[in-house]
């Protein structure tokens, strides 16, 4: 169970990681934003670079999970929890699981590529998951996104 103070603090990355889908949004990249947090301290945030890159590895988890890592200087991910607009796919499913990252947060679930349905077990086996938080904006996001794109 979530807890009010802890609800209020999921929304609040959320938003970080909406504003990041958002600056995704502006640059013709899919709108998915990203945001590390360790011990309260935001310590990177991401956005989906695989237009501009011209990788298809470049998610905005995987953008996130790099930053992260080179901020605290170290591979593992341990004390932090990621915040991601939509359920990651199962490529960030097993980089969120290399990375031991304890607590992943998304928005909105992905039912085409989404790790729930084809990677389940991706994850750290002690990681815990939170989803749903700020749900409305972060699918409202993408739909218009697509919408635009037909």
């Amino acid at each position: 169970m979530i807890t009010e103070e802890q609800q209020k603090k999921d929304e609040r990355y959320m938003q970080m990681a909406l504003d990041e889908a958002h600056e995704a949004l502006q640059v013709g990249e899919i709108p998915i934003g990203a945001v590390v947090v360790c011990k309260d301290r935001v310590i990177s945030r991401a956005h989906n670079l695989t237009e501009t890159l011209c990788d298809v590895t470049a998610h905005a988890e995987m953008q996130a999970i790099t930053a992260a890592a080179n901020t605290l200087g170290g591979k593992y991910l341990t004390d932090c929890t990621l915040y991601v607009t939509v359920e990651p796919c199962t490529m960030c499913a097993g980089a969120i699981g290399w990375a031991q990252i304890p607590r992943i947060v998304y928005g909105t679930s992905d039912e085409k590529r989404g790790y729930h349905d084809l990677a389940p077990r991706a994850f750290h086996p002690k990681a815990t998951v939170t989803s749903g938080i700020l749900e409305a904006e972060c699918r409202q996001l993408m739909q218009d996104f697509f919408k635009s794109k037909r």
